[in-house]
């Protein structure tokens, strides 16, 4: 037996020396001090590694069909009135939605930028009144517009529309006698000068497609989208924005949405006059499944984005002013699953990090106490100057 502790004895890696040949330094004690400190602040940071679950992201087609894309969207417009802006939604497919006023809400601003009422959700129909009839007749004219003899324009609405399959322009509404009942005008005038608040939520086919905040109501004729701005007259068409938040999903951890909180100015006045035009976003939507660490997963989208601004040119043709977001959907998914360190090799990094800045530690107080040692012998021998 003696013969067996004899031989392990002989395998012991960590000799022990004898208290009496120790000596104990003042540097040594700062070093220990400092080392230990680095020991446990290393620690922690791997400790704290080890509790957050590391986010690890794959690649795949996305092979999904038939889904829809939910978009949150906020944006403040100072010097556009909120009885001017329409929000209309369009896709490749041919699906196309006008004046949207499900899930969309409006504020109006002062022109300093304050609410100026409660929020209000916006309604397409609320500035329409019932069609007010002549007197003399239930069937009023069409100003020369109609397409038989017995058609009949009761509202200012019907006769724009009939002005437009004419392919007329209605510049004034003057002399039209349907128009004079007509909230919508009235409004446009109330609230000249003020800006508004616009968000919503919408729900578009997840196919590439485009929408848009543009001045007055907007129309299909068609195949061609229009927007009238007759109304409006001369007045400026200031499209000066501010995205306070554009998502295409639920967030997930980490997530950055690249046009949150972004401001944009109206250019300064150019060869022509006052610049207004079109603001234009092209988005690269990527779809993205987040997957937490206990399984629960969440489907959403992230975006890249460029900007272009195309200004209004005098004459026919011109670019429609008003704030677009063109997207697209990449047909590559990105999958972000959470995973959690293994306790091996947490256990590994500690060790190492004990290990290194011990035998460091080791190394720098061998290298003072020496440097001490050499600089004491030559003061006592008078050489150190």
């Amino acid at each position: 037996m003696s013969g067996v502790l004899g031989k392990l004895k002989n395998l012991d890696a960590y000799p022990k020396i004898n208290e009496d040949f120790f000596t104990k330094t003042i540097s040594g004690g700062l070093v220990t001090i400092v080392s230990s400190i680095i020991m446990i602040l290393l620690f922690l940071s791997e400790f704290t590694l080890y509790m957050r679950p590391n986010s690890v992201h794959e690649l795949s087609v996305d092979t999904s069909r038939g889904e829809t894309i939910s978009i949150e969207v906020d944006v403040t417009f100072p010097f556009m009135p909120c009885a001017w802006l329409s929000l209309d939604t369009m896709d490749i497919s041919g699906e196309l939605h006008l004046d949207l006023d499900h899930d969309v809400y409006k504020q109006r601003l002062s022109a300093s930028g304050t609410p100026l009422k409660e929020a209000e959700k916006h309604n397409v129909h609320a500035t329409k009144k019932e069609p007010v009839h002549s007197t003399n007749a239930s069937c009023m004219t069409c100003y020369g517009a109609q397409e038989t003899e017995d058609q009949c324009c009761n509202t200012c609405d019907e006769v724009r529309s009939a002005y437009r399959k004419k392919g007329w322009a209605l510049l004034t509404t003057d002399h039209i006698e349907q128009c004079k009942h007509d909230e919508y005008l009235d409004s446009i005038m109330d609230q000249k000068g003020e800006g508004c608040r616009m968000w919503g939520k919408l729900e578009v086919n997840k196919v590439a497609g485009n929408f848009h905040f543009a001045p007055g109501r907007s129309y299909q004729q068609g195949s061609m989208h229009v927007h009238d701005i007759a109304p409006f007259g001369d007045s400026l068409l200031d499209f000066t924005h501010t995205i306070n938040k554009l998502s295409f999903g639920k967030p997930y951890p980490g997530m950055k949405n690249p046009l949150d909180g972004v401001k944009v100015k109206r250019p300064p006045v150019g060869v022509h006059g006052q610049i207004t035009g079109m603001y234009q976003y092209f988005l690269k939507v990527v779809p993205t499944v987040y997957s937490y660490i206990n399984n629960k997963t969440i489907s959403t989208n992230q975006f890249s984005v460029t900007e272009n601004f195309r200004e209004s040119q005098p004459g026919p043709g011109k670019a429609l002013p008003g704030v677009f977001f063109f997207f697209d959907l990449s047909p590559i998914k990105v999958v972000i699953s959470e995973k959690k360190s293994s306790f091996l090799h947490f256990l590994t990094s500690v060790c190492a990090i004990v290990g290194g800045v011990f035998t460091v530690s080791g190394i720098v107080d061998a290298f003072i106490y020496q440097g001490e040692k050499i600089i004491r012998k030559k003061m006592e021998l008078g050489k150190f100057t």
